[in-house]
């Protein structure tokens, strides 16, 4: 049942309520609102029903049937701890408005005006007031306490310290609800079953202090978490290392680290070494088996130029008509050689009208295999007169 802040439409009639408590003297007001005598306080447990019991009388009047009345009639709820005050539930004219979870218990209209709540929460606790107000009649009210109880809920266990031969160590166990607060108590279970008391144990905050510990203390440790409507359990396994154990496993774990750090500095290595390999695999020079370079051509006229701007031949179309025919003297007969690139001069041997012999130059002394799978272009030479010109 969750409780909301009273409608604008309603707060004037709380207003209202409070003038008429003032204008109507005691000795003159005739309405009663009526509580079980003794009843100031009620308890109901979280999740459970409960109705609040309250009827209301005319002074002098008996009833006989249905009341002839239209009264006026609010609930109000002053939360645990708060000092606001809450409309939960109202009846005016014939129509009745509560928050979910909140009902009267007879329809109206009726003299008996219960309240039931459903589904109670912890924050369904407080004091709950009832309003009557009958036209002419004047205005009473009266007061009930709610307190609505929590079991506890799953407390949480847990071990404080290294749990090795002579050391102390501390049982912990704590839930996050409970109302009324709950109690602890710790106890091992069997094959060798223990109750522990103060002062080892705090029943309020829930610990066990276990000091001086042995091998013998090891077993499983519960907890109960119990107030005056309920109980929860935890328990804890307290497993007590001797030395060497405890020597044992910290090298397992300063072990496990080591591995790890060499696992990621080999993993590192190895991808530097790789990432060399490919580098050092992109070829830097020419291979054996590798085709020559694609020459594109320029022609300008009858003479041709490569692409990469070595002479390959520049002859004229009579000379290409003529490559067969024997060669006339005071011309120089074209053979391979390499690109001009290479030549060690750019002077050509002086011709005396004789058919002047072919000269073969190789740098370096290569073969022309060689020259060829390095890239060498053959260059043929064309026939030039005594002063370097052209013919």
């Amino acid at each position: 049942m969750t409780s909301l802040p009273a409608p604008p439409a309603t707060n004037w009639l709380l207003f209202l309520f409070l003038g008429l408590s003032v204008l109507a003297y005691p000795s003159r007001a005739q309405v009663k609102v009526h509580m079980p005598a003794g009843l100031t306080k009620l308890q109901a447990v979280e999740g459970r029903d409960i109705v609040l019991p309250a009827w209301y009388t005319l002074e002098g009047e008996k009833l006989l049937g249905q009341p002839w009345e239209v009264p006026l009639l609010m609930w109000f709820l002053e939360q645990k701890g708060k000092k606001e005050l809450k409309q939960v539930l109202a009846y005016i004219n014939g129509t009745v408005s509560g928050n979910p979870g909140v009902s009267l218990v007879h329809s109206m209209p009726s003299r008996n005006v219960s309240l039931r709540l459903q589904g109670l929460q912890e924050k369904d606790s407080g004091s709950y007031s009832c309003s009557v107000n009958v036209q002419h009649k004047g205005h009473d009210s009266k007061t009930v306490e709610l307190n609505v109880l929590v079991p506890p809920a799953t407390p949480s266990c847990s071990l404080l310290g290294v749990p090795r031969v002579g050391a102390n160590v501390t049982l912990s166990c704590q839930s996050p609800r409970s109302d009324p607060s709950a109690q602890y108590q710790w106890e091992r279970l069997p094959p060798l079953a223990q109750v522990f008391f103060a002062p080892v144990l705090d029943n309020i905050r829930g610990s066990l202090k276990l000091t001086n510990i042995s091998t013998s203390m090891s077993g499983v440790y519960l907890c109960t978490a119990q107030n005056a409507v309920g109980s929860a359990h935890c328990n804890v396994t307290l497993n007590v290392i001797t030395g060497s154990r405890a020597a044992m496993i910290a090298g397992a774990v300063v072990g496990t680290m080591v591995g790890l750090v060499l696992l990621v500095g080999l993993v590192l290595l190895y991808e530097r070494q790789r990432r060399g390999k490919v580098l050092e695999d992109v070829p830097n020079d020419i291979k054996e088996d590798a085709t020559a370079p694609r020459t594109l051509t320029w022609s300008k006229g009858s003479d041709t130029l490569s692409k990469n701007g070595t002479l390959s031949s520049v002859t004229s179309a009579r000379a290409l008509r003529l490559s067969h025919a024997p060669p006339k003297p005071g011309t120089l007969t074209p053979v391979p050689s390499v690109s001009t690139q290479a030549l060690p001069s750019s002077r050509l041997p002086k011709t005396d009208g004789t058919n002047p012999q072919p000269v073969s130059l190789n740098p370096g002394g290569l073969s022309h295999s060689a020259l060829r799978r390095m890239g060498a272009v053959n260059v043929m030479m064309p026939p030039q007169a005594q002063d370097g010109s052209l013919v």
